[in-house]
Protein backbone atom coordinates (compact mmCIF):
# COMPACT_ATOMS: atom_id res chain seq x y z
CA UNK A 1 0.00 0.00 0.00
CA UNK A 2 1.23 3.37 -1.00
CA UNK A 3 1.91 6.61 1.04
CA UNK A 4 -1.45 8.14 -0.79
CA UNK A 5 -3.41 5.01 -0.41
CA UNK A 6 -2.87 4.82 3.17
CA UNK A 7 -3.35 8.51 3.29
CA UNK A 8 -7.15 7.77 3.15
CA UNK A 9 -7.02 5.69 6.52
CA UNK A 10 -5.78 8.34 8.76
CA UNK A 11 -7.22 11.31 10.35
CA UNK A 12 -5.21 13.91 11.62
CA UNK A 13 -6.38 15.78 14.73
CA UNK A 14 -6.18 19.35 12.97
CA UNK A 15 -8.27 18.41 10.07
CA UNK A 16 -11.25 16.27 12.11
CA UNK A 17 -14.55 17.87 11.26
CA UNK A 18 -16.52 18.86 14.19
CA UNK A 19 -21.17 18.51 14.10
CA UNK A 20 -21.99 20.92 16.72
CA UNK A 21 -25.76 19.61 15.98
CA UNK A 22 -25.63 15.60 16.47
CA UNK A 23 -27.61 15.00 19.76
CA UNK A 24 -30.85 16.37 20.89
CA UNK A 25 -29.27 18.44 23.54
CA UNK A 26 -27.37 20.38 21.40
CA UNK A 27 -29.32 23.73 22.11
CA UNK A 28 -29.91 22.95 25.89
CA UNK A 29 -27.89 25.67 27.84
CA UNK A 30 -24.48 24.04 29.21
CA UNK A 31 -24.87 21.38 26.46
CA UNK A 32 -24.77 23.17 23.30
CA UNK A 33 -21.15 23.78 22.76
CA UNK A 34 -20.41 20.25 22.48
CA UNK A 35 -18.93 18.90 19.34
CA UNK A 36 -18.96 15.69 18.26
CA UNK A 37 -16.60 13.53 15.80
CA UNK A 38 -17.31 10.23 13.76
CA UNK A 39 -14.06 9.24 13.16
CA UNK A 40 -14.22 5.60 11.99
CA UNK A 41 -17.86 4.34 11.26
CA UNK A 42 -21.28 6.05 11.66
CA UNK A 43 -20.89 6.29 15.35
CA UNK A 44 -24.52 7.44 16.83
CA UNK A 45 -25.05 11.03 15.90
CA UNK A 46 -28.12 11.61 15.23
CA UNK A 47 -27.80 14.46 12.76
CA UNK A 48 -27.52 14.67 9.16
CA UNK A 49 -25.42 17.21 9.66
CA UNK A 50 -22.48 14.34 10.97
CA UNK A 51 -19.46 13.89 8.55
CA UNK A 52 -18.19 10.14 8.79
CA UNK A 53 -14.45 10.48 7.81
CA UNK A 54 -13.75 6.69 7.44
CA UNK A 55 -16.54 4.56 6.40
CA UNK A 56 -14.64 1.49 6.17
CA UNK A 57 -16.41 -1.65 8.82
CA UNK A 58 -13.73 -2.60 11.40
CA UNK A 59 -16.36 -3.92 14.09
CA UNK A 60 -15.91 -1.04 16.18
CA UNK A 61 -16.70 2.55 15.49
CA UNK A 62 -14.30 5.82 16.96
CA UNK A 63 -15.35 8.67 17.88
CA UNK A 64 -14.38 11.83 20.11
CA UNK A 65 -16.18 14.49 21.78
CA UNK A 66 -14.49 18.17 22.03
CA UNK A 67 -15.92 20.68 24.78
CA UNK A 68 -15.19 23.68 26.03
CA UNK A 69 -14.78 23.79 30.00
CA UNK A 70 -18.12 23.43 31.88
CA UNK A 71 -19.67 22.23 29.18
CA UNK A 72 -21.71 18.87 29.73
CA UNK A 73 -22.61 15.57 27.48
CA UNK A 74 -26.02 15.22 29.02
CA UNK A 75 -27.35 11.31 30.57
CA UNK A 76 -27.71 8.83 27.84
CA UNK A 77 -27.11 5.14 27.80
CA UNK A 78 -26.06 2.90 25.06
CA UNK A 79 -26.30 -1.55 24.54
CA UNK A 80 -22.91 -2.05 23.51
CA UNK A 81 -19.28 -0.77 24.48
CA UNK A 82 -18.71 2.68 25.30
CA UNK A 83 -14.85 3.15 26.10
CA UNK A 84 -13.12 6.61 26.55
CA UNK A 85 -9.69 7.57 26.99
CA UNK A 86 -8.78 11.19 27.88
CA UNK A 87 -6.71 13.03 25.21
CA UNK A 88 -6.49 16.53 26.05
CA UNK A 89 -8.11 18.50 29.61
CA UNK A 90 -9.89 17.12 32.86
CA UNK A 91 -13.01 15.10 32.94
CA UNK A 92 -15.33 14.28 35.41
CA UNK A 93 -18.09 11.15 34.45
CA UNK A 94 -21.59 10.44 36.18
CA UNK A 95 -23.66 8.20 35.83
CA UNK A 96 -27.46 6.94 37.18
CA UNK A 97 -31.16 8.44 36.56
CA UNK A 98 -30.16 11.61 37.80
CA UNK A 99 -26.19 11.66 37.31
CA UNK A 100 -25.79 11.48 41.18
CA UNK A 101 -25.46 7.58 41.62
CA UNK A 102 -21.28 7.78 41.32
CA UNK A 103 -18.59 9.80 39.13
CA UNK A 104 -15.12 9.73 38.58
CA UNK A 105 -12.57 12.22 37.67
CA UNK A 106 -9.88 11.28 34.28
CA UNK A 107 -6.66 12.82 33.39
CA UNK A 108 -5.10 12.44 30.27
CA UNK A 109 -4.40 9.38 29.26
CA UNK A 110 -6.91 7.26 31.46
CA UNK A 111 -9.60 5.20 30.37
CA UNK A 112 -13.13 4.39 31.46
CA UNK A 113 -15.07 1.05 29.85
CA UNK A 114 -18.13 2.60 31.40
CA UNK A 115 -20.78 -0.08 31.95
CA UNK A 116 -23.74 -0.68 29.60
CA UNK A 117 -27.02 -0.57 30.66
CA UNK A 118 -26.48 2.58 32.61
CA UNK A 119 -27.05 6.26 32.29
CA UNK A 120 -23.96 8.20 31.89
CA UNK A 121 -22.76 11.72 30.87
CA UNK A 122 -19.96 13.40 31.18
CA UNK A 123 -18.44 17.47 31.75
CA UNK A 124 -15.07 18.91 30.99
CA UNK A 125 -14.01 20.21 34.14
CA UNK A 126 -10.55 21.58 33.16
CA UNK A 127 -9.45 25.02 31.94
CA UNK A 128 -9.39 24.62 28.59
CA UNK A 129 -11.01 22.92 25.89
CA UNK A 130 -10.64 19.19 25.94
CA UNK A 131 -11.08 16.37 23.88
CA UNK A 132 -11.89 12.62 24.76
CA UNK A 133 -11.96 9.81 22.29
CA UNK A 134 -13.91 6.53 22.33
CA UNK A 135 -14.65 3.32 20.94
CA UNK A 136 -18.35 1.70 20.60
CA UNK A 137 -18.81 -1.51 19.89
CA UNK A 138 -20.10 -3.05 16.95
CA UNK A 139 -19.91 -1.76 13.46
CA UNK A 140 -23.67 -0.17 13.67
CA UNK A 141 -22.45 1.13 17.50
CA UNK A 142 -25.38 -0.85 19.15
CA UNK A 143 -28.21 0.95 16.88
CA UNK A 144 -28.12 4.44 18.81
CA UNK A 145 -28.61 6.37 22.26
CA UNK A 146 -31.64 6.01 24.58
CA UNK A 147 -31.74 9.18 26.59
CA UNK A 148 -33.14 9.53 30.10
CA UNK A 149 -36.80 11.72 30.07
CA UNK A 150 -35.40 15.06 31.29
CA UNK A 151 -33.01 15.32 28.59
CA UNK A 152 -35.70 15.17 25.48
CA UNK A 153 -38.17 17.34 27.86
CA UNK A 154 -35.20 20.11 28.14
CA UNK A 155 -34.59 19.60 24.21
CA UNK A 156 -38.11 19.86 23.19
CA UNK A 157 -38.45 23.51 25.09
CA UNK A 158 -35.09 24.87 22.89
CA UNK A 159 -36.68 23.20 19.77
CA UNK A 160 -35.34 20.35 19.25
CA UNK A 161 -37.52 16.98 18.26
CA UNK A 162 -35.92 13.54 18.49
CA UNK A 163 -38.61 11.01 16.32
CA UNK A 164 -39.09 7.50 16.75
CA UNK A 165 -36.61 7.13 13.46
CA UNK A 166 -34.12 8.38 15.57
CA UNK A 167 -33.34 11.14 13.50
CA UNK A 168 -33.51 15.13 15.61
CA UNK A 169 -35.84 17.60 14.02
CA UNK A 170 -34.80 21.57 14.68
CA UNK A 171 -38.31 22.99 14.80
CA UNK A 172 -36.05 26.73 15.38
CA UNK A 173 -35.07 25.88 11.97
CA UNK A 174 -38.73 25.07 10.63
CA UNK A 175 -38.08 21.47 10.61
CA UNK A 176 -41.31 19.26 11.81
CA UNK A 177 -41.51 15.34 12.43
CA UNK A 178 -42.13 13.92 8.85
CA UNK A 179 -45.69 12.27 8.61
CA UNK A 180 -46.16 8.52 10.25
CA UNK A 181 -43.36 9.68 11.78
CA UNK A 182 -44.09 9.93 16.17
CA UNK A 183 -41.83 11.52 18.62
CA UNK A 184 -39.37 9.42 20.44
CA UNK A 185 -41.15 7.77 23.19
CA UNK A 186 -40.18 8.66 26.90
CA UNK A 187 -38.77 5.61 28.83
CA UNK A 188 -41.49 4.56 31.37
CA UNK A 189 -41.16 4.40 35.58
CA UNK A 190 -41.26 0.80 35.17
CA UNK A 191 -38.33 1.08 32.84
CA UNK A 192 -36.72 3.41 33.86
CA UNK A 193 -36.24 0.75 37.13
CA UNK A 194 -34.44 -1.52 34.95
CA UNK A 195 -31.40 0.58 34.31
CA UNK A 196 -28.95 0.21 37.43
CA UNK A 197 -27.06 2.76 39.45
CA UNK A 198 -23.76 1.21 40.57
CA UNK A 199 -21.74 3.07 43.70
CA UNK A 200 -18.37 4.48 42.58
CA UNK A 201 -16.93 1.55 44.67
CA UNK A 202 -18.46 -0.75 42.33
CA UNK A 203 -17.53 0.86 38.89
CA UNK A 204 -14.21 2.42 39.13
CA UNK A 205 -11.92 -0.72 40.38
CA UNK A 206 -13.50 -2.84 37.94
CA UNK A 207 -14.16 -0.43 34.29
CA UNK A 208 -11.32 2.86 35.44
CA UNK A 209 -7.85 2.63 34.38
CA UNK A 210 -5.16 4.58 35.10
CA UNK A 211 -2.53 6.03 32.30
CA UNK A 212 0.52 5.69 34.88
CA UNK A 213 -0.18 2.86 35.87
CA UNK A 214 -1.06 1.16 32.81
CA UNK A 215 2.37 3.04 31.91
CA UNK A 216 4.15 1.38 34.67
CA UNK A 217 3.15 -2.01 33.43
CA UNK A 218 3.69 -1.70 29.72
CA UNK A 219 7.52 -2.82 30.21
CA UNK A 220 8.73 -4.96 27.95
CA UNK A 221 5.20 -5.66 26.68
CA UNK A 222 2.30 -3.61 25.71
CA UNK A 223 -0.37 -4.25 28.53
CA UNK A 224 -3.98 -5.60 27.45
CA UNK A 225 -5.75 -2.98 29.04
CA UNK A 226 -9.61 -4.08 27.62
CA UNK A 227 -10.07 -8.04 26.53
CA UNK A 228 -10.77 -11.20 28.23
CA UNK A 229 -7.51 -11.20 30.07
CA UNK A 230 -7.26 -7.36 30.30
CA UNK A 231 -7.08 -4.99 33.00
CA UNK A 232 -10.42 -3.99 32.83
CA UNK A 233 -11.96 -7.63 31.82
CA UNK A 234 -14.69 -7.45 29.08
CA UNK A 235 -15.39 -8.83 25.54
CA UNK A 236 -16.87 -5.61 23.80
CA UNK A 237 -16.26 -6.74 20.53
CA UNK A 238 -12.48 -5.52 20.28
CA UNK A 239 -9.67 -5.30 22.59
CA UNK A 240 -7.56 -2.64 23.72
CA UNK A 241 -3.27 -2.19 24.50
CA UNK A 242 -1.28 0.39 25.25
CA UNK A 243 1.75 0.39 23.61
CA UNK A 244 4.63 2.65 25.57
CA UNK A 245 8.38 3.27 24.47
CA UNK A 246 9.42 0.59 26.59
CA UNK A 247 6.91 -1.81 25.19
CA UNK A 248 7.10 -0.61 21.58
CA UNK A 249 8.92 -2.73 18.79
CA UNK A 250 10.45 -2.23 15.22
CA UNK A 251 9.76 -5.87 14.65
CA UNK A 252 6.77 -5.81 12.16
CA UNK A 253 4.01 -7.85 12.65
CA UNK A 254 0.23 -8.24 11.16
CA UNK A 255 -3.36 -8.48 12.37
CA UNK A 256 -6.11 -10.58 10.68
CA UNK A 257 -8.62 -7.54 10.73
CA UNK A 258 -8.13 -3.64 10.27
CA UNK A 259 -6.55 -2.18 13.53
CA UNK A 260 -6.19 1.07 14.66
CA UNK A 261 -3.43 3.00 16.38
CA UNK A 262 -4.60 6.39 18.59
CA UNK A 263 -1.45 8.22 19.92
CA UNK A 264 -1.73 9.89 23.54
CA UNK A 265 1.22 10.88 24.29
CA UNK A 266 4.28 11.57 22.29
CA UNK A 267 4.85 11.32 18.17
CA UNK A 268 4.82 7.80 16.55
CA UNK A 269 6.52 5.91 13.33
CA UNK A 270 4.35 3.86 11.83
CA UNK A 271 6.43 1.74 9.13
CA UNK A 272 4.71 -0.57 6.74
CA UNK A 273 5.01 -2.64 3.59
CA UNK A 274 5.08 0.47 1.34
CA UNK A 275 5.57 3.48 3.36
CA UNK A 276 5.62 5.17 6.44
CA UNK A 277 4.16 8.07 8.27
CA UNK A 278 4.44 10.07 11.47
CA UNK A 279 1.04 10.28 14.23
CA UNK A 280 0.41 12.87 16.73
CA UNK A 281 -1.63 12.76 19.71
CA UNK A 282 -5.12 12.71 18.56
CA UNK A 283 -4.28 11.31 14.70
CA UNK A 284 -5.92 8.07 14.63
CA UNK A 285 -4.89 5.55 11.95
CA UNK A 286 -6.42 1.98 10.56
CA UNK A 287 -4.58 -0.33 9.79
CA UNK A 288 -5.73 -2.39 6.89
CA UNK A 289 -5.57 -6.16 7.58
CA UNK A 290 -2.54 -8.58 6.62
CA UNK A 291 -0.26 -5.76 6.31
CA UNK A 292 3.24 -5.85 7.75
CA UNK A 293 3.69 -2.82 10.36
CA UNK A 294 5.71 -1.50 13.50
CA UNK A 295 5.12 1.46 15.23
CA UNK A 296 7.77 3.18 17.50
CA UNK A 297 7.92 6.67 18.84
CA UNK A 298 9.60 8.53 16.83
CA UNK A 299 11.05 11.68 19.13
CA UNK A 300 12.59 11.67 22.57
CA UNK A 301 10.36 12.09 25.95
CA UNK A 302 6.99 10.49 26.75
CA UNK A 303 5.54 8.15 24.66
CA UNK A 304 2.35 6.12 24.65
CA UNK A 305 -0.70 4.83 22.52
CA UNK A 306 -3.71 2.83 22.60
CA UNK A 307 -3.98 0.11 19.77
CA UNK A 308 -7.34 -1.07 19.40
CA UNK A 309 -8.34 -4.65 17.22
CA UNK A 310 -11.85 -6.17 17.15
CA UNK A 311 -11.90 -10.06 18.27
CA UNK A 312 -15.06 -10.93 16.59
CA UNK A 313 -16.92 -11.14 19.74
CA UNK A 314 -20.36 -10.37 19.29
CA UNK A 315 -20.98 -6.37 20.90
CA UNK A 316 -23.20 -6.58 23.22
CA UNK A 317 -23.71 -6.04 26.83
CA UNK A 318 -20.82 -5.81 29.15
CA UNK A 319 -18.90 -9.00 30.06
CA UNK A 320 -19.94 -10.32 33.64
CA UNK A 321 -17.17 -13.11 33.17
Amino acid sequence: MTPEEMSTRIVRYGELKPCRTAFIDAHTPGSDQKENFTIIGGGVSESADQHVHINIPHGFNIGAAGQPPHCRNSLHSHHTAEVFFVLKGRWKFFWGRWGDAGHVILEEGDIFNIPTGIFRGFQNVGTDYGMIMAVLGGDDAGGGVEWAPQVIEDARAHGLVLGENGKLYDTKKGEALPEGVAPMPLLTEAQLKTYPEPHAAEVIPRHVARYLDLAAMADGRPVKVIGEDGCLPDRPGFEVDLVTRASASERPHRHDRPSVLMPVFGHWRIDWEGGSTVLAPGDTMSMPENIDHSAVPAMTGEAALYHILGTGDPAGPTWKG
